[in-house]
């Protein structure tokens, strides 16, 4: 019987937030791709929590949008209420995040694909890695169909041998009930790709109409929005917004779940995959922190066109009947009609210490790996993840060196180093504390960290470009002004700094001396400023942080210095650790391992030393 045959520049496996963002990046790069999907209602699905970015994850998702990405055009597009979290901290941890109307969001994301020009979106289930060697030439489906690609991209987020798990329930399914991928993981074995098993969960949702809101705190979206996408302005995006609702567990809910833990599977042993630390089921809560009387519950829409809502914190896999006691033991649900059973889902990835800092395997040419299959958990993680293995998978289609972004450009940088460097024994989640430079990498400035990248690689248009260049310049302008610009004890500005409450002048000080005074911003002394003209508000916030983090940026620079020192230093491929005199045999160990790509990456290996890095540096000095 003859069987479909078709050849294409790319193969995506998986259309998730990774692989949307792959096939995006790869087809706008001007590459014949193809992505494949177990089904058409998967594609960007988010079959968690409703809401895209957050505290770390946002500052990703402005990243893959400053790269030329669309995870933030497409959430801007769909979101229902925006926030500013951390706003009460200061602008390192800064982190902005959105409600999602989900399907929307998904619905959005297709049709970008399906109008995407290069690009193929196929519903059809891919069962094998076809290989000549140690190099990837395509991939099978289902039916038989051979699609031959000079680069595949696994995209293949929970869907592995999955399956979902509540009490003694348990089923070979997907996540929201969609089919399960079951034959890749015996393709990616034979291939001798070893592969683990890791798990996540998600709560019930319930039916709206069944909440009693009155018994729960309100929590309104922010009044001034931000876009995620560079593009937009908050007059394009501007809309009325959605409520959440704040409410939290008590002494009973702690008490159902203590006297029904034998009967979770996550206590009985039932479930192998290892779990998110970060973003625990509320049974580990309960169980790992009996002095905490309280917990969170957020409950959030998934939508403005359905009664489904999501109780944000308390994920779980304890059995339907304990779940009800449970839930309706919260204040506001004690009427509470579930809708959709909450389950922990267990599923295959692999180590990504098998991956180079470009996401391609080391052991195969031309086979990469992107977003929860690498072993990672959340919707932003990885698209930053699929967006680079797009990216990088075309451009060596292309001939072209790898994009690799390091820790002191991003926090994309941050998650693939951490990924590909340091063995990760649970699903990895981005956290602003596990970026050393956070203050250089905040959330507002991605653009000016990463536009010039994106536009050599292909995906920022030369309109986009060109106004970024004009905010670029507004700011160096303005501040070079402000820091020549000065101002002597007249009255006038001795009387300005009495009413701002501030300390008068002895002598003479440039207006960006004023700026940094504590008490004062650029926007406080527009009165005493009569040569300013008007600029936009994301210009006029890079000079306040500008001015008044001056001292720490400046220091942060120098530790960046230092780094990039080490980063510079190559190790070639063909080293051999084995002739290397005084390296400790873990460290030799570790190091063969992971073939680090640079003596900045070795040193971040665990189990490498200090002591192990000098002896390193003399041989390579050799």
């Amino acid at each position: 019987m003859p069987q479909i045959e078709e050849t294409y520049d790319l193969v995506v496996v998986g259309a998730g937030h990774a692989g949307c963002e792959a096939a995006l990046a790869a087809a706008r790069m001007g590459l014949e791709t193809i992505i494949f999907t177990v089904s058409m209602d998967s594609v960007a699905m988010m079959p968690c929590n409703p809401n895209v970015g957050g505290s770390s994850k946002g500052h990703l998702v402005r990243e893959i949008d400053a790269l030329g990405g669309e995870m933030g055009k497409n959430i801007d597009k769909t979101y229902i209420q925006s926030k500013m979290l951390n706003e009460s901290k200061g602008p390192a941890v800064h982190s902005l995040r959105a409600q999602a109307d989900k399907a929307e969001y998904s619905r959005a994301m297709r049709m970008t694909l399906q109008s995407t020009e290069h690009l193929t979106l196929r519903q059809a289930e891919v069962t094998q890695i076809l290989a000549e060697g140690k190099r990837v030439i395509g991939v099978k489906t289902y039916s038989g169909g051979s699609y031959y690609a000079k680069a595949v991209i696994l995209c293949t987020g929970v869907y592995l041998k999955a399956r979902c798990i509540f009490g003694e329930v348990s089923y070979p399914t997907g996540p929201n009930g969609l089919q399960a991928a079951n034959h890749l993981t015996d393709s990616l074995v034979e291939l001798g790709i070893p592969v683990r098993r890791f798990k996540t969960g998600t709560p019930a949702r319930i039916d709206k109409r069944s909440i009693d809101f009155s018994k729960m705190e309100e929590q309104k979206g922010d009044e001034h929005i931000v876009p995620f996408s560079f593009t937009n302005t908050e007059e394009d995006i501007k809309r009325e917004q959605v409520s959440c609702w704040l409410t939290y567990t008590n002494e009973h809910t702690h008490a159902v779940i203590r006297d029904n833990i034998h009967r979770s599977p996550l206590f009985s042993g039932a479930i192998e995959g290892t779990g998110p630390r970060y973003c625990p089921s509320i049974e580990d809560k309960v169980m790992k922190f009996p002095d905490k009387d309280r917990h969170q519950v957020f409950i959030e829409p998934e939508g403005e066109y359905t009664n489904e809502m999501y109780v944000g914190g308390m994920s779980s896999s304890l059995p339907e009947d304990i779940q009800y006691a449970m839930y309706r033991s919260v204040p506001g649900l004690e009427h509470a009609k579930i809708v959709r059973t909450a389950y922990a889902i267990e599923y295959d990835c692999i180590d990504a210490t098998q991956l180079k800092p470009s996401l391609e395997f080391k052991e195969f040419s031309g086979l990469f790996a992107g977003g929860q299959f690498n072993g990672s958990s959340g919707y932003e993680e990885a698209a930053a993840q699929g967006f680079m293995a797009g990216v990088n998978a075309a451009r060596k289609i292309q001939g072209k060196a790898p994009v690799i972004l390091d820790r002191s450009q991003a926090y994309i940088g941050v998650l693939i180093d951490d990924l590909v460097t340091k063995e990760t024994a649970e699903p990895y989640r981005m956290m602003t504390s596990r970026a050393e430079y956070r203050l250089l990498l905040r959330q507002d400035n991605a653009d000016l960290r990463l536009t010039d990248i994106g536009y050599e690689i292909g995906l920022i248009d030369e309109e986009r470009y060109r106004k970024f260049n004009e905010k670029r310049d507004a700011i160096q302008k303005e501040l070079h002004r402000l820091e020549t610009t000065v101002v002597g004890a007249n009255k006038t500005i001795q009387a300005f700094l009495e009413k701002a409450g501030s300390t008068p002048l002895k002598t003479a000080l440039t207006l960006a001396d004023l700026i940094r005074r504590p008490e004062l911003n650029y926007e406080k002394i527009a009165e005493i400023d009569s040569e300013r003209r008007p600029l936009t508000p994301e210009v006029v916030e890079q000079i306040n942080i500008n001015l008044k983090y001056e001292g720490y940026i400046k220091r942060q620079m120098q530790q960046v210095e230092h780094f990039k020192k080490l980063e510079k230093r190559k190790i070639p491929e063909s080293i051999d650790y084995d002739v290397i005199d005084n390296l400790r045999i873990e460290a030799r160990q570790k190091l063969k391992a992971i073939r680090p790509a640079s003596v900045g990456q070795a040193s971040r290996i665990s189990g490498v030393s200090p002591a192990d890095i000098s002896v390193l540096l003399i041989y390579l000095g050799k």
